[in-house]
C-alpha cells in the first residue's frame, strides 16, 4: 500500500505497538497515570491534547515535506 492509506495504516500500527507495549510492560503504572489524569481539569487535558495533535501534524509534515521522505 502506498500514499495516504499506507501512511495512515503505518501510523495506526505504530500507535498500537507503542500503546500495547506500555500496557503489557507497565499495567500498574498505567493505573496510576490514569488516576493522575483524572485529577487534571478537563480544559487542561483538552489543551494538552490539542498541543499533541498540532505537534503530531507538524512532525508528519516536516518528515514528509521537509526531509523529502515519501511512503510511495
Amino acid at each position: 500500500m502506498t500514499g495516504l492509506v499506507g501512511a495512515l495504516l503505518l501510523g495506526l500500527g505504530l500507535v498500537l505497538v507503542i500503546e500495547g507495549a506500555a500496557l503489557m510492560a507497565l499495567p500498574r503504572r498505567l493505573e496510576e497515570v490514569l488516576e493522575l489524569l483524572a485529577r487534571i481539569p478537563v480544559e487542561v487535558r483538552q489543551r494538552v491534547g490539542l498541543g499533541m495533535v498540532a505537534a503530531g501534524v507538524a512532525l508528519v509534515w516536516l518528515v514528509r515535506r521537509g526531509a523529502g521522505f515519501t511512503l510511495d
